[in-house]
């Protein structure tokens, strides 16, 4: 008999039954709204994405598309202001969160070029006072904390950060001190904001005004970029999206975490502009490539982005959504409808 028509054995065939049961019991867990997001069949058009996109949850969704040769691309579904049901606007501002980070590692790349800051020298040679208050603050170099390879704890993991939300007249480097490194420097790898934080401390400190001032003046005044702001403060309030978290019956816009707000337009420009070279000279993109990532996205409640430029089409795609929640899957939400619209450019290549 052939061996390839020969029945299976008991042992086969039970772990045939365990492999099948454990594939059961596995999908049993995976929430169905992420697999229905996959398997649905791809659109024709990205309007059709975006407004597929508020079948999972999200009040609103704004989408930006910037391909090689052709004008910018606005899309928009769902509610800038659920309760009062103003319809998203494409061009509203929206709250950015960490996409900030790619202006700051720009900004410290730029100072380096100019050796005003030194990529290799410590923590401490910037601020003695935090010896003894982070672990290895004479150890861990800006390089180091660009990279997210500092081992400084993230602040925003500590309950307390939450717990006293928006953290008025609190200075939220103090739920990062006097705690154990995550790890050696440079010994791995942690995402933690308190590196960025430090970071814009000490751009500020050497050019001796605000980091928003020195965006203006270094990144945003020359790209043209008019609709990219450094807080709330600076905006009119009802031109920024609401933004809703899952289950909390509350508008998150009015809390003014002090992070940068922008409309997909303006971060569409730099972002092409970060990548093709010309915000950077070729000195500094060669500090830059060296440092940290082209593309990023962000996440604070009521909102999450993506910024994103795909080399293989030329293409920058921008995607805001105003609903986030606490188990994350909103966040895999935006990652799954994102990556559609790119296949969705990708076949009309």
């Amino acid at each position: 008999m052939n061996k390839s028509t020969r029945k299976p054995t008991k042992v086969k065939q039970i772990f045939r039954i365990i492999l099948f049961t454990g594939t059961l019991i596995s999908l049993w867990f995976v929430p169905w709204v992420l697999v229905k997001a996959w398997i649905l069949p791809l659109p024709n058009t990205i309007q059709e994405q975006v407004d597929e996109s508020l079948s999972y949850g999200f009040d609103g969704v704004i989408v930006y598309v910037d391909e090689g040769g052709k004008p910018p691309a606005f899309y928009a579904a769902g509610y800038h202001n659920r309760d009062l049901k103003i319809p998203a606007n494409p061009k509203a501002l929206f709250k950015i969160a960490s996409i900030s980070k790619l202006y700051v590692a720009v900004a410290i790349t730029k100072l380096a070029n100019e050796n005003r800051i030194y990529l290799d020298k410590t923590l401490s040679e910037y601020f003695p006072e935090l010896i003894g208050r982070i672990e290895n603050a004479d150890k861990i170099t800006l390089r180091m904390m660009v990279q997210h390879r500092s081992g400084i704890p993230n602040f925003t993991d500590s309950a307390a950060f939450w717990k006293n939300q928006p953290n008025k007249n609190i200075d939220v480097l103090e739920y990062a001190l006097d705690l154990p490194a995550n790890f050696e420097p440079n010994k791995d790898y942690g995402y933690s904001n308190t590196n960025y934080l430090l970071l814009s401390r000490i751009l500020e400190k050497v050019v001796g005004y605000s980091r928003q001032q020195y965006f203006e003046e270094e990144i945003l005044i020359p790209l043209g970029l008019k609709n990219t702001f450094g807080s709330l403060d600076d905006v009119n309030i009802e031109d920024v999206m609401s933004g809703y978290y899952v289950g909390i019956e509350k508008d998150f816009k009015n809390e003014n975490q002090g992070m940068m707000i922008a409309t997909a337009e303006d971060v569409g420009i730099f972002l092409r502009a970060l990548n093709n070279g010309t915000l950077l000279n070729k000195k500094e993109m060669e500090i830059y490539t060296s440092l940290y990532e082209f593309n990023h996205g962000g996440l604070a409640p009521g909102y999450q982005s993506m910024a994103e430029y795909h080399k293989d089409i030329d293409a920058v795609v921008i995607q805001f959504m105003n609903t986030t929640d606490f188990n994350g899957y909103q966040w895999n939400l935006l990652q799954i409808t994102h990556s559609r619209v790119v296949k969705i450019l990708r076949k009309s290549k």
